[in-house]
C-alpha cells in the first residue's frame, strides 16, 4: 500500500488529476487551508490553487508548507505561508490579521489541521487525551470563530468546511479524536444557524479511511485489515476528499449549511476499522 499512497499524494499527480470543476472557479477568491502541508490538507490546498484561488496555508511545520507553496508558485499560483499552531488563539488571530493585510479579503476556510495516535482508550494518559482534544476540538473552534468574526467585521459572507471523522459508528483506537470531531460537528450545526444572518455557511466533511501518509502511524496488523473498512474495499483518495470540500465551498454548496458530508465508501453502513489492531475478542 505504501507505493500507492506515495503516488496518490504526489503533488504533480494531484495537480493533474481529473476534476469536474472549471479552472477559473475561484478566480479572485482567497482560500485558507489549515494543515495544508501534507495529506488531505495538501490535496485541498492544491485543488483550490489549481482552480484559481489565492491560497493561504498554515500549519506547525514550516518546511512542509514551503514545499507546497513552492510547487504552487511553480505552477503560476499565488500562495501565502503562515506557520501557525491553531491551538494558540493568539497565533490564530495573527493569521487572520496577516491574511487581511496581504489580500484584504478571505472567502473560504477549510479546517483540516489535527492529529491523533492509535491507542486503546482505556490506556490514554491525561496528557494524550488533552493534546488531541486541544488540537482537534479547540484548534478547529478557534479557526471557525475567528473566521466568523472576520467576516462579521468586514461585512462579507464566507464558507467554513471542517474536516472531521465519521461519528455514526464508533472508531476503536481513536476515541479521543472521535470525541473531538463530534464536538466540532455539534458546534458546526449550532453556529450554522447563529451565523446564517451573517451569510456564513458552516459544513463538515467526514472522510473514511483515506490513503494519506497518516496511515503509517497505524500498526501493521491494522493496516492489513484496512480493505475491510468499507464495502468498496479500498481507502479513499486525497483527491476524492478535496473535491468534496470544493463542492461544499463553491456555489454548488450555496444552499447547504450545518451538514456533514460523509465520504467513506459506505463505511458507516458496513465494514470494520480497527485502528489499533483487532482485539482477540473480535476475531
Amino acid at each position: 500500500m505504501s507505493t500507492d499512497v506515495e503516488a496518490l499524494n504526489n503533488p504533480e499527480t494531484l495537480w493533474n488529476a481529473e476534476t469536474v470543476y472549471r479552472p477559473d472557479l475561484f478566480k479572485g477568491k482567497v482560500a485558507l487551508v489549515s494543515g495544508g502541508g501534507s495529506g488531505i490538507g495538501r490535496a485541498v490546498a492544491l485543488l483550490f490553487a489549481r482552480l484559481g484561488a489565492t491560497l493561504v496555508i498554515c500549519g506547525r511545520t514550516a518546511e512542509k508548507l514551503e514545499k507546497v507553496a513552492a510547487f504552487v508558485r511553480g505552477k503560476g499560483g499565488t500562495v501565502l505561508v503562515v506557520p501557525t499552531n491553531v491551538r494558540e488563539p493568539e497565533q490564530v488571530d495573527a493569521l487572520y490579521q496577516r491574511i487581511h493585510a496581504e489580500f484584504g479579503r478571505l472567502d473560504y476556510v477549510v479546517n483540516n489541521a489535527g492529529g491523533q495516535f492509535p491507542q486503546n482508550a482505556i490506556d490514554y494518559a491525561p496528557k494524550g487525551w488533552a493534546a488531541v482534544i486541544n488540537n482537534n476540538l479547540n484548534g478547529s473552534w478557534y479557526m471557525m470563530q475567528r473566521a466568523a468574526q472576520y467576516w462579521r467585521d468586514v461585512k462579507t459572507p464566507g464558507s467554513i468546511v471542517n474536516i472531521v471523522v465519521v461519528t455514526e459508528r464508533g472508531m476503536p483506537g481513536v476515541a479521543h479524536t472521535v470525541a473531538a470531531r463530534a464536538g466540532i460537528i455539534g458546534a458546526s450545526r449550532t453556529v450554522a444557524v447563529e451565523w446564517a444572518p451573517l451569510g456564513i455557511r458552516v459544513n463538515c466533511v467526514a472522510p473514511g479511511l483515506t490513503a494519506t501518509e497518516g496511515l503509517e502511524v497505524y500498526p501493521p496488523e491494522a493496516q492489513k485489515e484496512f480493505p475491510l473498512a468499507n464495502p468498496l474495499k479500498r481507502p479513499g483518495t486525497p483527491m476524492e476528499i478535496a473535491e468534496s470540500c470544493i463542492y461544499l465551498s463553491a456555489s454548488s454548496g450555496s444552499f447547504i449549511t450545518g451538514e456533514v458530508l460523509t465520504v467513506d465508501g459506505g463505511g458507516k453502513l458496513w465494514g470494520e476499522l480497527w485502528t489499533a489492531g483487532r482485539p482477540e475478542y473480535y476475531r
